[in-house]
C-alpha cells in the first residue's frame, strides 16, 4: 500500500522519473480507489499514462464511484488521453455507479473532439444514466451546440427524436431534448432539434416544451415554439395548458409578455397551405408555399376564408 500511495503522489506531482522507478516495484492491480491511472487521465499527463499502461495497469480500474480513467479523461476533454485509453482497450460504454458513460460527460461539458472520438469507437448515444438522460439530453440541457450537431448526425439518435427512449414510460417520458433546451432557453439548440425532425408536440407529464419555456420565463423560446407551430392548447396530466401554468405559477416581468403571446396564440387558428399562391402584381400580398403553417387571428378570418374557398389552405 505504501508504494502504491507513493506512486499516486508521484502521479499528482507529475514526477515521471519517480513514477518510473516505483512502477518496477508496484503491481498495478485492480482496486476500488482513485489510482495513478485515474489521476494521469484526469490531468492529461500522457507520458505518465503511457508508462502506466505499458506497466500493465488495469485500464478499466474503477474508483469508489465506479468511474474509470476514461470517464475522467472525457470529463476534462483530454483528447490525447482518451485516444490512448481507447487504444489500450478501455470500455467505451461502461457506466459509472450513476449510469454515466464517458460520452455523457464529454457531451455535458461540450467537448466536441472527445465526443467525436467516442462515437467513432462505438459509444452508444442512446444510453441513459440513472437520471434517465442520454448524452443528447445533456448536450441540449447545457446548450452545447456543436456537440448537439454531432450527436444528431448519428443514425442511432433518430430513435430518440421519435420518442423511443427504451424506458418503461414511452407514453409519458420524464424529459426530452426539446424540453430541456426549452427550459434553459437554448434557441439555437431548439432550431437544430426541429430541423432534425423532433416531434414539437411531444408531451411529458409536465406538458410540452411550451409548458417548460412558459414556466421558466423563456419569452423568446415561447415565441420560437409558437412560430414553429406548436399546439398551444395541449394540456399536461394536471389538465393545464401552458397559459394555465403561467397564470398560476409565475409573476415575473417576462411572464406578462409570455401571457400575451399565449393568449394571442390561443385565440388564433393554425392553417396549412396546400399549394403555392403568388400575387406578382401586388408586392404587399400574402404569398404562400405548399406546406407553410400560418397562424390566423380573428381579424384575418374574412381574408383567409377566400383562400379556403379557392383551395389554397386547410386546417
Amino acid at each position: 500500500m505504501g508504494k502504491e500511495h507513493d506512486l499516486l503522489v508521484a502521479a499528482k506531482n507529475g514526477d515521471l522519473l519517480q513514477a518510473h522507478k516505483l512502477l518496477s516495484k508496484v503491481k498495478c492491480n485492480k482496486t476500488s480507489e482513485f489510482s495513478a491511472l485515474h489521476h494521469a487521465a484526469l490531468t492529461g499527463t500522457t507520458e505518465l499514462l503511457s508508462l502506466l499502461l505499458e506497466a500493465q495497469a488495469t485500464v478499466d480500474i474503477k474508483d469508489i464511484n465506479g468511474m474509470r480513467p476514461l470517464h475522467y479523461a472525457a470529463w476534462q476533454g483530454k483528447s490525447d488521453s482518451v485516444l490512448m485509453l481507447l487504444r489500450g482497450g478501455a470500455s467505451v460504454n461502461a457506466p459509472s455507479h450513476d449510469g454515466q458513460i464517458p460520452l455523457h460527460l464529454s457531451a455535458q461539458y461540450g467537448h466536441y473532439e472527445v465526443s467525436e472520438m467516442l462515437l467513432q469507437h462505438q459509444s452508444n448515444p442512446c444510453l441513459m444514466n440513472k437520471a434517465k438522460k442520454t448524452p443528447l439530453d445533456l448536450a441540449c440541457e447545457f446548450g452545447r451546440l456543436k456537440v448537439t450537431q454531432l450527436l444528431l448526425s448519428s443514425n442511432m439518435v433518430s430513435a430518440l427524436l421519435e420518442g423511443e427512449r427504451g424506458d418503461d414510460s414511452l407514453d409519458s417520458p420524464s424529459t426530452t431534448p426539446l424540453h430541456l433546451a426549452a427550459r434553459n432557453g437554448h434557441k439555437d439548440i431548439i432550431k437544430l432539434l426541429l430541423k432534425a425532425g423532433i416531434d414539437i408536440n411531444r408531451a411529458t407529464k409536465a406538458g410540452t416544451a411550451l409548458h417548460e419555456a412558459a414556466l421558466y420565463g423563456k419569452t423568446e423560446v415561447v415565441r420560437l415554439l409558437l412560430d414553429a407551430g406548436i399546439n398551444v392548447n395541449i394540456r399536461n396530466t394536471y389538465n393545464q395548458t401552458a397559459l394555465d401554468i403561467v397564470n398560476q405559477f409565475t409573476t415575473s416581468t417576462a411572464s406578462r409578455d409570455i401571457k400575451q403571446l399565449l393568449r394571442e396564440a390561443s385565440s388564433s387558428l393554425q392553417v396549412r397551405a396546400v399549394k403555392d399562391y403568388w400575387n406578382l402584381h401586388d408586392p404587399t400580398a400574402l404569398n404562400l408555399r405548399a406546406g407553410d403553417l400560418i397562424m390566423v387571428t380573428f381579424l384575418m378570418c374574412k381574408f383567409v376564408c377566400i383562400f379556403f374557398s379557392k383551395g389554397f389552405m386547410k386546417i
